[in-house]
């Protein structure tokens, strides 16, 4: 428990937590692969009460909502695996908030949720999957 009360202090005062630092460089790494795959990054950690989206790209005339996981551990499941109904919802909850505020410019542009899984910090170990899940 106390570890837990430790890293709740650590993210409530703007210093991340080593899962936190792990979840951001696994971020970068998945920016970086897409954008050399031509996408081109819109928005970054977008939060909102509902939500959330790691990233939104475009990919040509696609608005493209990205879910990446990290899961070093398979003990619990694979990166896909955590990608639950419920976390879907919530980045869909998340993709029309954005869609109605920052990115209100792209309201009538084709949608996509992708993934972007790894299982370590590597760049050559990425799974890309565009059209991960369905916002239905």
């Amino acid at each position: 428990m106390e570890k837990n009360r430790s890293a709740q202090a650590h993210s409530i005062d703007g210093r991340r937590t080593p899962a936190q630092a792990r979840g951001a460089a696994a971020e970068a790494l998945a920016c970086t692969y897409l954008e050399a795959h031509g996408l081109r990054t819109l928005a970054r950690n977008v939060r909102c009460r509902g939500g959330e989206l790691d990233l939104v790209c475009l990919d040509r005339n696609h608005v493209v909502f990205v879910e990446v996981r990290l899961r070093t551990n398979g003990r619990f499941g694979g990166a896909a695996e955590s990608i639950t109904p419920t976390k879907q919802r919530r980045v869909l909850i998340a993709a029309q908030w954005w869609l109605n505020g920052a990115g209100r410019r792209f309201q009538n542009a084709p949608c996509r949720f992708d993934a972007v899984l790894l299982d370590d910090l590597s760049a050559d170990r990425i799974t890309w999957l565009p059209g991960a899940f369905n916002a239905t």
